[in-house]
């Protein structure tokens, strides 16, 4: 991923990311990558229709699930599901290391008897957010070392299709097995909750209010707080907050434009209310911030 795009997500009009594909003409991303306190590419709450593998190599991490907190360690592997909300954040302030694949599932659909039979039972399932392997797990060993092996093939589109096959197998294998509780079944009310992401996301400049979220989700404002705090662990307002500062830092890596002109692309009334919004989340003044970044 180019420099100028770490933790950029851009998305579509469904609110959906738009995932950066190391080639934008077959759909997969691969990267041997990490992930550190205050980086904007932490906690970032996302969806997309691409199937999500990570290997953890070192450290500690934890992957939210729709409001779920999965803990994984060195060894473990998480696979996300189609349009699952999600993100990864750090555990007592430590780097991870890791490798993802983002792969959307249309390049293991070559019939549509593969389709049906093999890919759509799980992608279409409600009920399956995600799939954990634990380093102790008998197919663990199998996948991680597939993951591990991909970011040498991530430029060659046979290779990576011949091994999503191997690796969608394991997949597969674990789905028959996995018994749903209460804790991962659907909630009807994440579109809800996807529309509110969206909404903040296309407004984020300007000035909004806790009842203008709640009501481009069509509920009240108190399931609007409900939903905020069981799926991303913060208010709305704060989420606001949290994404105008991720904005802020993505101007201030790529170039020099003055701090009043990034407080007004950003939603910020004045340079100093976004100082203090932005130190809150990456503790640090923006200038600092912009130090730091020229010197990495």
């Amino acid at each position: 991923m180019k420099r100028e795009a770490l933790g950029l997500i851009i998305k579509r009009d469904d609110g959906s990311e738009i995932v950066n594909y190391d080639d934008p003409n077959f759909p997969s991303y691969i990267y041997d990558g990490w992930i550190a306190p205050k980086v904007t590419w932490e906690g970032v709450p996302h969806f997309h229709e691409d199937i999500e593998i990570m290997t953890i190599k070192e450290g500690t991490l934890s992957y939210v699930v729709n409001g779920k907190s999965v803990l994984l360690r060195e060894g473990d592997t998480i696979v996300v599901n189609s349009n699952q909300i999600h993100y990864s954040q750090c555990v007592n302030n430590e780097v991870a290391k890791y490798v993802i694949c983002i792969i959307h599932p249309s390049i293991l659909s070559n019939s549509i008897t593969v389709e049906m039979q093999a890919i759509r039972p799980i992608t279409d399932n409600p009920d399956l957010p995600y799939l954990r392997f634990r380093y102790i797990n008998e197919h663990t060993k199998n996948l991680r070392d597939l993951i591990l092996g991909m970011p040498d093939i991530r430029h060659d589109a046979f290779a990576v299709t011949k091994q999503f096959y191997q690796i969608w197998d394991i997949i597969r294998k674990q789905a028959e097995s996995y018994g749903m509780t209460e804790e991962t079944v659907s909630d009807p009310r994440m579109q809800s909750f996807k529309a509110m992401m969206h909404f903040i996301a296309n407004n984020y400049q300007k000035q909004i209010t806790l009842n203008d979220i709640a009501s481009s989700g069509n509920i009240s404002k108190s399931l609007c707080n409900t939903l905020f705090h069981q799926y991303v662990g913060e208010s709305p307002i704060n989420y606001l907050m949290h994404l105008r500062s991720r904005k802020v830092a993505e101007i201030l890596r790529a170039g020099k434009m003055p701090m009043t002109e990034i407080a007004a692309q950003t939603g910020f009334r004045g340079v100093s209310y976004m100082s203090e919004t932005f130190r809150k989340f990456f503790e640090s003044s923006p200038r600092d911030y912009r130090k730091q970044w020229e010197i990495v």
